[in-house]
């Protein structure tokens, strides 16, 4: 049977029996999907060949046969590609995948169609798969379809990504994870997909962007940018021959692209992004960093700074590069008016020591990475669901706070009162007998609980179970009291 499948979908003699764009022949590659669930060596090649054959019938339903799409959503055919991509099956099957899905949502125009690929948030749930991005390869084709689908988001399109009760952005903050990575190509990937995201007009995805991501996304940023200056000011001064011209181009060229990608984030005039941005290349890269090696030359200390030539180069190309009026006019400000002797007064120990607020000026490497800062963020703030409760949820937020050494001392506690609770309920005959003692012993509360006991028997294996006839809802604890029904 396989081997017939091979040979039209690969291209035999059989694929001329069979119009390969169609209906039937996606229902046909559907069976085929259903009987190989399991990503083996002799069959991966199958799979692969099918799956492009779905993404080939897909793109040409999309312009020819709306009801290629309706057959797609109606099986679910989008969660066999993750259930393969699960499965680790290897870099052919992961590189392949992520290439056919590439074409895909390259070549959708629909509206609606996008819309069904889109659903079930299955393509989110591929975007946070676990690649093995050494792999130059699966790097080139991930990064690739990020773009690809920032290339889609509109005010429509924004909601399959931007999860507002959850607060996830997963295209997003999974992109500007590799703002700083060593290949230049995912480096201008990465700049295209924020803009991208930035220039939707989505008040909650752009507040989102502001609260949890802004942050630290542009210290790490302008962190990156400042410790490029500084190698390329380094090449300036041990290359007095001029034998490193090539690299020193190269540098020149990516800091020049740093302030474009600088300059087209703050022309989309996000207002709030625009504060942040300007406030952190203010305080945290043009001013200590650029203005303050012109004042310092002499001086020693431990604060980085570059050679003056260098400085005034740079500033020169922040002058003509961006055009953001109030980050411009500060930096005109307190380069012509400003006393810098009294703006860099402060003692290294009183900068480092406040250098986590923003409005104290100092180029110093932030304390987080960008992907610690994302998940902390991440968890920070989550609404938590209100439980009625009940004997199941009573002390479960409790739960969520403590440590794990408190969890293992509540743990031996708990197998301890289970103990104590199995040797009580084997005493039962006995205490039964003993009512005056257990009088004695028993506390207020217990003794306005008994009332209740009449409702309790117990079962064939030894649990407790609310009598059929009483018409009130109560809770049984594990202590054997039976507490007071609880009004609604």
């Amino acid at each position: 049977m396989f081997g017939r499948s091979r040979s039209w979908v690969g291209g035999g003699h059989g694929r001329s029996s069979r119009n390969i764009h169609s209906l039937d022949h996606l229902k046909y590659l559907y069976h085929v999907l259903t009987k190989n669930t399991t990503v083996t060596e002799q069959n991966r090649n199958l799979l692969v060949e099918t799956i492009r054959s779905i993404t080939e019938i897909l793109i040409w339903g999309d312009q020819n046969d709306s009801s290629v799409f309706d057959f797609f959503l109606e099986k679910n055919m989008f969660v066999f590609f993750l259930n393969i991509l699960r499965q680790k099956s290897g870099r052919y099957v992961c590189v392949q995948l992520l290439q056919t899905l590439n074409i895909l949502f390259e070549n959708i125009s629909h509206e609606t169609s996008l819309y069904y690929l889109l659903s079930n948030n299955y393509v989110n749930s591929i975007i946070v798969h676990k690649f093995d991005f050494s792999d130059e390869e699966i790097m080139a084709y991930y990064i690739s379809f990020l773009k690809t689908l920032s290339l889609k988001l509109n005010n429509h399109t924004v909601h399959f990504f931007y999860n507002e009760h959850t607060n996830d952005f997963a295209l997003y903050t999974e992109a500007i994870k590799f703002f700083n990575h060593p290949e230049s190509m995912v480096r201008i990937a990465v700049r295209t997909i924020t803009l991208n995201v930035y220039k939707v007009d989505n008040q909650a995805m752009l507040h989102y962007i502001r609260d949890k991501t802004a942050v630290p996304y542009f210290s790490n940023l302008v962190w990156f940018i400042g410790s490029h200056v500084i190698e390329l000011d380094n090449c300036v001064q041990t290359d007095e021959e001029h034998r490193n011209r090539g690299k020193l181009s190269d540098l020149v060229a990516e800091h020049l692209d740093h302030l474009h990608y600088l300059n087209d984030i703050l022309i989309i005039n996000c207002e709030f992004l625009n504060d942040v941005l300007t406030d952190h290349l203010l305080n945290r890269l043009f001013l200590p960093l650029y203005v303050y090696s012109l004042e310092n030359q002499d001086k020693g200390g431990e604060r980085p700074k570059i050679s003056l030539p260098v400085s005034l180069y740079l500033l020169s190309q922040v002058f003509l590069i961006i055009h953001h009026a109030p980050l411009v006019n500060s930096l005109a400000e307190v380069i012509l008016n400003g006393d810098l002797s009294e703006v860099y007064a402060k003692t290294e120990q009183d900068v480092h020591r406040s250098c986590g607020k923003p409005s104290i000026r100092c180029f110093i490497k932030p304390t987080e990475t960008l992907e610690r800062s994302l998940e902390m963020n991440k968890h920070k703030g989550k609404r938590r669901v209100q439980k009625r409760p009940n004997y199941k949820n009573v002390g479960e937020e409790e739960d969520e706070e403590k440590g794990p050494t408190e969890d293992a001392q509540e743990d031996t506690e708990k197998t301890k009162e289970i103990e104590m609770v199995i040797m009580e309920r084997s005493k039962l005959p006995e205490l039964a007998a003993s009512t005056s003692m257990q009088e004695q012993n028993t506390t207020d509360e217990e003794k306005s609980a008994a009332t209740g006991l009449e409702s309790v028997q117990w079962s064939s294996d030894g649990l407790p179970k609310l009598h059929p006839l009483k018409p009130s809802r109560c809770y049984i604890s594990w202590n054997l009291a039976v507490a007071p029904p609880v009004s609604e």
